[in-house]
């Protein structure tokens, strides 16, 4: 078993030693991103042409489970670092989150990781696309790390994949905050029960209304999905 389906959508099942092997964009899948992908058919098509698709968030853990796939959550976050530690000598690009963020961030990963090759920066406030895509391609860079939320970074990555067929790409959402140190990561049980989305709603209730009601209305579609098949 390497792909399965889940309401129209493909995910990978590797473990997370044979899901590094791969290229391409990676795409940390989650119910958030498949309910806004179901409502937005463009987004669909690049979350489907992505070269690899994790399950990242307990939610796609269960709805795979609901499905009969015992398929283990892979988190973004810890993915990426993976990554980053893989490709430490190769040169990378980190794109998003505010100036001082990804400052803060590349200095600490630095710290962390002295092997670490950042040859191009850009934080994700910018109205020229273009010229930050063409930046980037410019560098030829194996690793590619954007931070923007979905949806915005997985069409970044989509739009520039063409021009580094051969690199590594992946969406990381909020990760500059957490390795800058300005977001504190869910306590180690939250993250062993799959449980971050809610140590992050109880410190940021604002996020309730972004996973209500898009959650359980992606467990009933799964189950629906159930009974039809």
């Amino acid at each position: 078993m390497e792909r399965v389906s889940l309401l129209g959508f493909p995910i990978d099942t590797y473990n997370i030693e044979n899901a590094l092997e791969h290229k391409g964009q990676v795409v940390t899948i989650n119910p958030e991103m498949i309910d806004y992908a179901l409502q937005h058919p463009e987004y669909a098509e690049i979350i489907k042409n992505a070269e690899l698709i994790i399950p990242d968030g307990i939610g796609i853990e269960l709805g795979l489970k609901i499905l009969g796939f015992n398929v283990k959550r892979i988190a973004g976050i810890e993915f990426a670092k993976r990554l980053i530690i893989k490709y430490k000598g190769e040169p990378a690009a980190f794109v998003g989150a505010k100036p001082d963020i990804l400052e803060k961030a590349v200095g600490n990963l630095k710290s962390e990781i002295p092997e670490l090759n950042v040859i191009y920066k850009h934080d994700g406030y910018f109205d020229n696309e273009e010229e930050i895509l063409s930046q980037t391609a410019e560098k030829k860079p194996v690793l590619v790390l954007v931070a923007m939320g979905a949806p915005k970074q997985e069409e970044f990555i989509y739009k520039l994949k063409t021009r580094l067929p051969d690199a590594v790409m992946i969406g990381v959402g909020g990760s500059f905050d957490v390795w800058a140190n300005e977001v504190e990561r869910a306590p180690e049980i939250y993250q062993k029960l799959g449980l971050e989305w809610l140590y992050r709603t109880i410190k940021d209730p604002k996020r309730f209304k972004r996973i209500f009601p898009a959650l359980p209305l992606f467990v009933l579609r799964v189950f629906k999905e159930k009974l039809t098949c």
